[in-house]
C-alpha cells in the first residue's frame, strides 16, 4: 500500500526553516553593521591614524658625528664612510648555513664571527648587523654578483669613526663604541628629548673628550618619513628633515708637543701634564704607554682585547688622571708653605741636617745616608733636606699638614672637564678612622706623621694634582679648573664659544712666602739638584727634583735598585715652571721605577720648557739619549717646531708602545701645512 505525502507538513517545515535562515542572514548583517558603524564612525579617527603610520615609517638619519681637533686645528678625531655586509637575522631561515656560503665569497675571519655573536647577543632581533666591516671595491663586487643567494643580506654604506694619529694621545681623546646593554638600560632614565636624538644611534663615547663632550659631538638625529608597501617595502619618500652634525671640538692640548713627550718616555711607563698657570688650559697631558683607539671603533678583538687588558704595563691605565703616586720630595715647597703660613718655621731658621731623623726608636734617613749640615728654608729646598722635613712634620702634626695643603688640591679632584678622575689620598686622622674598621688600625700614630714631611707614607696624588698645585703655587694662590677642551665651534653657524676659565677662589698666599719657595725651586734648577738638566736653557725656571718608594724598604735594609725588580724600583718626578717672573707653564711629571728624578723626569721636563718657550724641538739623537734615561741638557741642535712632520705623517719618528698595534688609518684631514701657534711668545735667552 503507498503512503500518501503530507505536503501541508512539509511546506510548514520549509517555511520555518526559510524564517530561521532570514533571521539568521538578518542578524549576521545586522551585527556587520553594528561593526562598520563601530570602525567607520566611533573609531574613524583611531584607525585611521593607524593606517597612515602602517602606510608611513620614520626612519631616523644619524648625524656625522664632529671633529676633534688641537689648539693648531690639526685633526685628532675624524669620519669616512666605508661598506659593510650586514645580516638582518629575521630574514634569514639558516645563519649558519648563510654566513658559511658568504665565505666563499667574502673573508670572514673568526673575530668576525665572534663580533656578530657578540652584537647578536647584545642587539634586537630585527636589526642588521654587521658581519664584515670596510670591504674594498672588489669584495662588494663579488657580493653584488650573487646577492640572489643570500636573502637577509645585503651591503650598507656606514659612517666610521677615525683617529688619524694612532697612538698619541689615545687617552686624552678617548675612543667611541658600540652602546652596550647597560649603556642602553641607562639611557632609558633620560629625558624623551635627548633619548629620540639617540634613535638609530649604535655608538657612543667611551672615554676621554669622546666621553665628557658626547652631547656636542653627537649632533642632532634627522628623520625620513618613507610611504611603504603592504609588505614593508619602501615606495617612496615622502618628505624628510636632514641631521645636524655634530659640533666641533678645539683642544687646548699641542700636539706636536704631545707627541714629542711620548717619544721621549720610549718604552718607560709614567704622566705628565703641563698647564697654563694663567687660566687652566691643559697644554699636554701624558700617559704612557698609549694605546690605539682605532681598534675599539669597531668592536676590539679578543686577542688585541687580551694584550692590551693583561700587559702589566696597564696601557689602558690614563695615569695622568687615576694614577697615584706618592710625590716624594717634589712635596717638601708646599711643606715649606705650610710652614710659613702657619709659622711652625721662618725663612731664616735653620736645622742641622746630620743625615738621619731619629724618632723613638726608629732613625728616618736621608737619601744617600749623607748630612747636608746647617740648612734653611731656601737651602732645604734647593739641596732636598730630609732631615729638615722630617722635623716639620714632626713639629705640624698630621691634621695641621692636611688644613694647609688641601686647599691646593691635594686629595681631592680638580673638576678636569673628562670622567674618571680619582681623589687620590692626603691622611688625617678623620681620614684614618673612616678607612679602617678595626680600632688599633685606626688610631693615628705619631710615627706615621714624619715620612709624610717628605712625600712617602700614605700621601697619593696623580700628576694631574701636582701640576695643579704647582700652578697654584707659583701663580700666588691664583687657581682654575683645569681645562682640556679650549673653544666649541657650531658647525652650522661656524662661530666658536669659548670655554670659560673656570676661576676658584683664591689662596691667601703672602707674596714675600711664595718670593722664599720661588727662591728655592729657583736654586734647585741653578746650584741644586736640577743643575746639569737646565745647564744653558735660555730662560729662567724653578722645579723641584723628587724620588718616590714604589715598595717599602725595612729599617734595616737599604735601598738597592740592582737587587729590585724593575716594577719595584723608586719612581722619578719632576715639577717645574717658567719664566719664573711670569710663569705660562706649569708641569709635573713621573717617570715609574725610574730612579732619581734630576736623571730621569727632569730632562723631560727641560724639552717641553724649550718646545713652549723656545719653539725648538730636540734632536733625533737627544730624543734617543732621553728615551733611555742618559741625558742630561740637550745634545745636537735643535730644530725648530715648524719643521718637524705632524704626529703621523712620513717622517715622523714615535715608536708604538710595545705589544701594541700601529694605527693603519689613513691621516685624513690633518693638513700638512699646518703650523703651530707658538703656546706663549718665545722669550729671550738669558742667563739661568
Amino acid at each position: 500500500m503507498t503512503e500518501l505525502r503530507n505536503v501541508e507538513q512539509e511546506v510548514g517545515r520549509f517555511r520555518t526553516r526559510l524564517f530561521a535562515a532570514a533571521a539568521f542572514v538578518l542578524v549576521a548583517f545586522g551585527l556587520l553593521a553594528a561593526r562598520l558603524v563601530v570602525l567607520q564612525v566611533t573609531r574613524h579617527d583611531e584607525l585611521a591614524t593607524q593606517a597612515e603610520n602602517n602606510r608611513i615609517a620614520v626612519v631616523p638619519i644619524v648625524p656625522n658625528r664632529g671633529l676633534i681637533v688641537d689648539r693648531n686645528g690639526v685633526v685628532l678625531a675624524n669620519n669616512y664612510s666605508a661598506y659593510t655586509l650586514e645580516i638582518s637575522p629575521t630574514k634569514v631561515a639558516d645563519l649558519e648555513a648563510t654566513i658559511t656560503g658568504l665565505e666563499s665569497i667574502i673573508e670572514i675571519q673568526p673575530r668576525d664571527r665572534k663580533r656578530f655573536k657578540r652584537l647578536l647577543e647584545e642587539s634586537k632581533s630585527f636589526e642588521s648587523l654587521p658581519i664584515r666591516t670596510k670591504l674594498t671595491d672588489e669584495e662588494v663586487a663579488r657580493f653584488t654578483a650573487q646577492r640572489f643567494r643570500f636573502p637577509g643580506v645585503d651591503i650598507k654604506a656606514r659612517l666610521f669613526r677615525n683617529y688619524p694619529l694612532g697612538e698619541v694621545g689615545s687617552h686624552v681623546i678617548g675612543y667611541i663604541g658600540r652602546i652596550n646593554q647597560a649603556e642602553k638600560a641607562a639611557m632609558e632614565d633620560w629625558e624623551e628629548e635627548k633619548l629620540d636624538n639617540y634613535r638609530g644611534t649604535e655608538y657612543i663615547g667611551k672615554l676621554g673628550v669622546e666621553q665628557s663632550y658626547e652631547s656636542e659631538l653627537h649632533g642632532l638625529t634627522g628623520v625620513e618619513e618613507v610611504e611603504t608597501s603592504a609588505g614593508g617595502r619602501a615606495v617612496r619618500r615622502l618628505k624628510s628633515s636632514p641631521p645636524t652634525p655634530g659640533n666641533k671640538i678645539i683642544l687646548s692640548v699641542d700636539i706636536r708637543l704631545q707627541a714629542m713627550i711620548e717619544q721621549l718616555f720610549g718604552e718607560r711607563r709614567g704622566a705628565l701634564v703641563a698647564l697654563d698657570p694663567r687660566n687652566g688650559e691643559v697644554l699636554a697631558f701624558v700617559s704612557k704607554p698609549t694605546f690605539d683607539p682605532n681598534l675599539f671603533v669597531d668592536g676590539i678583538d679578543s686577542e688585541s682585547w687580551k694584550e692590551l687588558n693583561e700587559s702589566i704595563d696597564k696601557p689602558l691605565l690614563n695615569r695622568a688622571l687615576r694614577g697615584t703616586y706618592p710625590p716624594g720630595s717634589t712635596f717638601k715647597p708646599f711643606m715649606a708653605m705650610a710652614a710659613l703660613n702657619t709659622g711652625k718655621r721662618s725663612a731664616t731658621q735653620v736645622i742641622h741636617d746630620g743625615g738621619s731623623f731619629v724618632f723613638g726608636n726608629h732613625t728616618f734617613r736621608s737619601h744617600g745616608d749623607h748630612g747636608l749640615g746647617a740648612v734653611d728654608m731656601v737651602r732645604s729646598i734647593a739641596l732636598s733636606s730630609n732631615v729638615y722635613y722630617y722635623s716639620l712634620a714632626n713639629e705640624m702634626g698630621v691634621d695641621l699638614m692636611h688644613e694647609q695643603l688641601e686647599p691646593f688640591g691635594f686629595g681631592r679632584k680638580t673638576g678636569i672637564d673628562i670622567e674618571g678622575e680619582v681623589t687620590g689620598l692626603l691622611p688625617s686622622t678623620e681620614w684614618k678612622r673612616r678607612a679602617y674598621k678595626k680600632p688599633e688600625q685606626q688610631k693615628w700614630y705619631a710615627g706615621e706623621t714624619i715620612s709624610l714631611g717628605i712625600g712617602q707614607g700614605y700621601n697619593n696624588f696623580t700628576m694631574l694634582q701636582l701640576a695643579s698645585a704647582v700652578s697654584t703655587l707659583v701663580s700666588g694662590g691664583e687657581r682654575y679648573k683645569p681645562r682640556l677642551v679650549r673653544e666649541v665651534e657650531d658647525v652650522v653657524t661656524r662661530e666658536r664659544r669659548q670655554i670659560a676659565h673656570a676661576a676658584l677662589d683664591s689662596l691667601p698666599l703672602k707674596p714675600e712666602h711664595v718670593a722664599v719657595i720661588n727662591q728655592g725651586m729657583q736654586q734647585v734648577v741653578t746650584a741644586g739638584t736640577g743643575t746639569r738638566v737646565f745647564a744653558g736653557a735660555g730662560y729662567q725656571s724653578g722645579g723641584k727634583t723628587g724620588t718616590a718608594q714604589a715598595v717599602g724598604v725595612r729599617a734595616n735594609e737599604k735601598y738597592n735598585a740592582s737587587k729590585l725588580e724593575e716594577h719595584k724600583r723608586d719612581h722619578a718626578l719632576y715639577i717645574a715652571y717658567a719664566p719664573v717672573d711670569k710663569p705660562t707653564i706649569a708641569l709635573a711629571v713621573i717617570v715609574e721605577n725610574a730612579g732619581f728624578g734630576a736623571a730621569s723626569a727632569a730632562p723631560i721636563a727641560r724639552r717641553v720648557m724649550d718646545y713652549v718657550l723656545l719653539g725648538q724641538y730636540p734632536s733625533e739623537e737627544d730624543i734617543a739619549l732621553t728615551r733611555e734615561g742618559k741625558s742630561a741638557a740637550p745634545v745636537g741642535t735643535p730644530r725648530p717646531v715648524s719643521t718637524v712632520p705632524l704626529p703621523g705623517a712620513a717622517g715622523f719618528a714615535a715608536a708604538p708602545a710595545s705589544g701594541a698595534q700601529a694605527s693603519t688609518a689613513p691621516v685624513a684631514g690633518v693638513a700638512a701645512s699646518a703650523v703651530p701657534t707658538p703656546l706663549v711668545k718665545p722669550v729671550k735667552a738669558t742667563t739661568p
